[in-house]
C-alpha cells in the first residue's frame, strides 16, 4: 500500500466519520492477505468491525446517559440473599418484557435489601437492548420540576420525561415535599401510566405515602396508577450491609 492510498484511505475516512476503519483497515489488509481473502470478505470484515464498534459505543453513551450513580449489574446480586419475592419475579424481570408493555415495577421494603441495585442492573441491561433509560431520585426529580418551572421550560421536561422506555425513580420516601412537589410529580408520573415503564424503590408502605403527600386522595389516585398491572415486588428482608457489617465484626 502506498503512501498516498493511505492518505487517502484516512481522509475520506475521516469525513465520513468511520474511526474503526481508519484505525483497523491496514491490520486488516494484512490479515486478509494471509488467509487469501478476497476484496469483498476483506471489504466485509472491515465493515462489520466498525458496525459492531458503533453499537458497543452507543450502548456505552446510553449507560452514561441514564445517569446511574453506580453500575450495579445483574450478575453482581447475590441473588440467594434477595427477600423471597424478588428472588422468585427477578427471572420474568429480566426478560424485560416489563418495558414492551409499559408495566410499572414497585420494590417496596426495607433499606439495604437490594432495591436499587435491582432497578439498576435492569436499567442497564434495558440501555444494553437499545431501551432509553433516566435513573433519578425522587428528591432530584422534584428539585429538577421546580427549576423548570420557575424557568417556564417545564413543557420541555414534560415531553422529554415522557419519551423515555424506562424511568427509574429512587428513594422514594426518604424525604416529604409540600403540595407544589406533590402535584407535579403527580402530573409526571401519570404522564406515562399505562404506555411507558417506570420502577420505584421505596422504603415505605402505600398506606404511608399519604405522609408523603399529605393529599389522601392524590396519594390514592397515584399509587392507582402506579400500581395498576404493575409487578409489586416485597423487598422486606434483613439488610444486605448489616450482613456484611456482622460478618466484619465476627472475624473481629
Amino acid at each position: 500500500m502506498t503512501t498516498e492510498i493511505k492518505e487517502q484511505i484516512i481522509k475520506y475516512s475521516k469525513e465520513l466519520r468511520l474511526p474503526t476503519f481508519r484505525g483497523e483497515f491496514e491490520s486488516y489488509a494484512v490479515q486478509a492477505a494471509k488467509q487469501e481473502d478476497s476484496y469483498e470478505e476483506y471489504l466485509l470484515g472491515l465493515m462489520e468491525k466498525e458496525f459492531y464498534t458503533r453499537v458497543e459505543n452507543r450502548k456505552k453513551a446510553q449507560i452514561r446517559q441514564a445517569g446511574f450513580p453506580q453500575k450495579h449489574y445483574l450478575h453482581d446480586l447475590k441473588k440467594d440473599l434477595l427477600p423471597e419475592n424478588a428472588r422468585q419475579k427477578l427471572p420474568l424481570l429480566e426478560r424485560l418484557d416489563f418495558i414492551k408493555e409499559g408495566q410499572n415495577i414497585v420494590l417496596a421494603g426495607n433499606p439495604g435489601t437490594g432495591k436499587t441495585h435491582i432497578a439498576t442492573g435492569l436499567g442497564i441491561k434495558a440501555c444494553q437492548q437499545n431501551y432509553k433509560v433516566l435513573f433519578t431520585t425522587v428528591p432530584r426529580l422534584i428539585t429538577q420540576l421546580r427549576e423548570s418551572h420557575s424557568e417556564r421550560t417545564l413543557r420541555q421536561f414534560e415531553h422529554r420525561f415522557e419519551k423515555y422506555d424506562l424511568v427509574i425513580c429512587d428513594e422514594f420516601g426518604y424525604v416529604s415535599f409540600d403540595k407544589q412537589g406533590a402535584e407535579m410529580l403527580f402530573t409526571h408520573l401519570s404522564l406515562r401510566a399505562g404506555r411507558k415503564s417506570t420502577i420505584i424503590t421505596t422504603n415505605l408502605s402505600f398506606d404511608r405515602w399519604s405522609e408523603l403527600f399529605g393529599d389522601p386522595v392524590l396519594t390514592a389516585a397515584l399509587v392507582d396508577r402506579l400500581t395498576h398491572k404493575a409487578y409489586i415486588i416485597n423487598m422486606n428482608g434483613e439488610s444486605f450491609r448489616l450482613r456484611e457489617t456482622k460478618e466484619l465484626l465476627k472475624k473481629r
